[in-house]
């Protein structure tokens, strides 16, 4: 197996330039990343976090799992933010599904994984016309839709949450590529190609055997919270890329030993190296859970916000930097901090900054024996 994720990891690194061109190329046409996607099935990147029982490499499954996910994201991220996006949807799903479904329902969403479906990740509710699960004629039938939903028309299988007369639930749908996107209004600055639309998911039948876990799974912790060290940690990938632009532009126009340039790309290391060092202990905080749901959940927040904070301050540095070429359309450092601007707008920043505090008020240090 060791031999095997080494060959992943080799693969990825292999298609990273092809990822990259793509990134640069479907941002003005806000179009899915159909060739960085085709390279990540063939690579076997779909399947990677599945348990090692069910085919997969066990990424995100102990302290070997943690960090070998930690570096994948890093390195999606780093070639392309939407992708990593699109990514991390997957792979959250399948968490969920691998926790919380029935042998059946896991057997036959690793099957699919195994044969390269893309799963997503549809949670949000539009302001009216929210999904709901009623009993119809004898079905279990869906009405409503979501927003905001990365892949639409192109993911072939969701996990979605909706409402039922007991609260909510989460459970799987199959979805043809191509079909019930409707249009939104919403036009993201960012993240173009991660393909968010709305979707409308009226009628489709459900069967018993497709929900997952108890009503209210979705929300229960530590899993729902911590699971923001992998956003975190492709916003990591998107850090590292926008530190090597900034290196390789300064050292282009032959500004490396100016002391301003110094002192700037110094504060940007010191923003990378926080952020690298919050998630390598996020990772194993959110994929051991070996410590409290409150410890679990306080730490990883604080390490998304580590990382916010790292990616806000290198955006600025970056900018300061290189000037009116950091704003100009097609420029490798544009578009990366347009996406990483949007990417972090992660929700209840100020809330989940207090909840972890009030958290460490109350508990030992982060790190404290």
């Amino acid at each position: 197996m060791r031999d095997e994720c080494a060959a992943l990891f080799d693969s990825v690194r292999a298609m990273l330039p092809t990822l990259q061109r793509e990134a640069a190329g479907n941002d003005n046409a806000a179009e899915f990343p159909t060739e960085s996607f085709r390279c990540l099935r063939q690579a076997g990147v779909l399947r990677a976090t599945l348990p090692e029982a069910l085919g997969g490499l066990g990424f995100g499954d102990g302290e070997a799992g943690a960090a070998a996910l930690l570096l994948l994201l890093q390195l999606l991220g780093e070639a392309s933010l939407p992708v990593a996006r699109l990514y991390e949807a997957h792979v959250n799903a399948l968490t969920l599904i691998c926790r919380y479904g029935g042998a059946s329902l896991v057997q036959r969403c690793a099957r699919d994984a195994l044969a390269g479906e893309l799963f997503a990740l549809w949670v949000t509710d539009p302001q009216a016309g929210g999904l709901a699960l009623q009993p119809e004629d004898g079905r279990l039938v869906l009405h409503g839709g979501k927003a905001f939903c990365s892949a639409a028309g192109t993911a072939t299988r969701a996990l979605v949450t909706a409402a039922t007369p007991t609260g909510i639930r989460m459970l799987i749908i199959a979805i043809p590529p191509g079909t019930r996107v409707r249009p939104s209004p919403i036009k993201l600055a960012g993240m173009r190609a991660a393909a968010t639309g709305s979707m409308d998911l009226s009628g489709i039948a459900v069967t018993p055997d497709a929900l997952l876990g108890a009503e209210g799974d979705y929300l229960r912790e530590p899993v729902f919270s911590a699971g923001a060290w992998r956003s975190a940690a492709a916003a990591l990938g998107g850090l590292t890329a926008l530190v090597k632009i900034h290196r390789e532009t300064i050292c282009r126009r032959g500004r490396a030993e100016d002391p301003h340039q110094q002192a700037r790309f110094g504060a940007l290391l010191i923003a990378y190296e926080t952020a690298r060092l919050w998630m390598g202990q996020a990772a194993l905080r959110g994929c051991l859970e070996d410590d409290s749901v409150g410890a679990i959940v306080a730490y990883i927040n604080l390490a998304r916000l580590a990382v916010e904070t790292a990616c806000l301050d290198a955006m600025r540095l970056t900018q300061r930097s290189l000037g009116l070429g950091a704003f100009i359309a097609g420029h490798d450092a544009e578009r990366v901090c347009r996406d990483l601007a949007t990417y972090l707008r992660q929700p209840a920043p100020d809330e989940t900054l207090a909840k972890a505090a009030t958290h460490y008020f109350q508990a030992d240090l982060p790190g404290a024996s």
